[in-house]
């Protein structure tokens, strides 16, 4: 089975953090942290930073190691590193998904999620990031 290594970012402002949405493709509609896969030779940081720019236009700076989440869909294996970040500079400019949204926890329980973002959810909430 294929194996797909990316990461992601849980981009925070105040008590919020931002997702986006998916556009085309099997997940079409459902929301995500953003990122993406990781290329030969780079770090997680340097591929997270390169995938925000992309996606969204902004420079983040990566803050913190949120966790390694692993989840088997039926085509193929996803390993996703996630990394709390901020917006460094830049404004939010969406370049490949159909909206973005600040939410914050309680909001994220009735998002309609790609699947294996649905776990980060619980490990978000037991970081305990927020609350400091």
């Amino acid at each position: 089975m294929k194996h797909i290594e990316v990461v992601a970012a849980v981009i925070t402002e105040g008590d919020k953090f931002l997702i986006t949405q998916r556009v085309g493709g099997q997940f079409d509609g459902m929301w995500e942290y953003p990122g993406g896969k990781i290329e030969s030779g780079e770090s997680h940081h340097e591929a997270l930073k390169r995938e925000i720019k992309e996606e969204l236009d902004v420079e983040i700076g990566v803050d913190k190691f949120l966790a390694t989440i692993t989840y088997p869909y039926e085509t193929f294996h996803l390993t996703m590193h996630l990394y709390y970040s901020h917006v460094i500079s830049g404004e939010l400019t969406l370049n490949e998904h159909a909206s973005m949204r600040w939410i914050n926890l309680d909001e994220a329980k009735n998002i309609y999620w790609v699947p294996a973002d649905v776990q980060v959810l619980e490990l978000i909430e037991q970081s305990g990031y927020f609350r400091r």
